[in-house]
């Protein structure tokens, strides 16, 4: 049984086919799709999902990217929500810092850290974002001494970034970015690290498979993505299969 790891199946466009998307992802043995917070206007439309669909777990958390219309008063329902679904939530996320975008970076790194502490408080994990910021995510990890590890969203890196992360506690995702040919960076990284570490994730709508640019991304192209993996490691697929979706239930909590 696979799990998604982390998929927005809350965003709009999957409003018209959500159901159909579910069923099919079923047929193809996906058990769980994980769905990430990333603004607090839509934290109560994940929850609303999740308990309408089991095979939906969610995480809640402020996403660098929409940080321009965050309001003081959101840390407050984080807190509130996550006391409240203590039974249920999987993980602080997704937070992080992005250096492509258009947010001042002093406002990242501070609601970045505000989350971390939310999450230590509550004793869960973080789903980390991140864009040419592994050096400023991985000192404020550690500045801030956070113990609850989590996954590296999307990784893209060196084996000695993920190593890094690995020992802090954190299991590193795996997307549609390696089956792209030129990403052979990431590729080669993916290959080396342990078996124990990698997570599968599709992050739909986004990131693309390679063939499908300029398509809506899917959980159903899971198992497409999971090939891609098998085609770098030399276990066999039974055991890479059970081994990335046991390391998905011991990263997140409730799961």
């Amino acid at each position: 049984m696979l799990i998604d790891s982390h998929c927005h199946l809350d965003f709009s466009c999957f409003d018209h086919d959500r159901v159909e998307v579910l069923n099919h992802c079923r047929k193809l043995a996906i058990e769980t799709i994980v769905i990430p917070g990333t603004q607090a206007s839509q934290w109560h439309k994940q929850i609303d999902l999740c308990h309408l669909y089991p095979q939906l777990k969610f995480a809640l958390g402020l996403h660098p990217y929409f940080l321009n219309s965050f309001e003081s008063l959101h840390l407050v329902e984080l807190s509130q929500l996550l006391n409240q679904y203590q039974d249920k939530v999987l993980a602080v996320g997704e937070i992080g810092l992005d250096s492509h975008i258009d947010v001042d970076w002093k406002l990242q790194l501070q609601i970045f850290e505000q989350q971390l502490l939310i999450a230590e408080e509550h004793r869960l994990p973080v789903i980390l974002h991140h864009r040419n910021s592994h050096n400023e995510l991985i000192r404020t990890l550690k500045a801030k001494k956070f113990t609850q590890g989590g996954i590296v969203h999307a990784f893209s890196g060196s084996v000695q970034q993920a190593k890094t992360y690995i020992d802090l506690g954190f299991k590193i995702g795996v997307g549609g970015g390696i089956t792209y040919s030129r990403a052979s960076k990431t590729r080669r990284t993916i290959a080396q690290l342990p078996i124990d570490c990698l997570v599968l994730e599709t992050d739909a709508p986004d990131m693309p498979l390679m063939g499908k640019q300029g398509q809506r991304n899917s959980p159903e192209y899971l198992p497409e993505i999971f090939e891609s993996l098998w085609s770098l490691r030399n276990e066999t697929k039974q055991q890479l299969l059970q081994a990335c979706s046991h390391n998905v239930r011991v990263s997140l909590a409730n799961l």
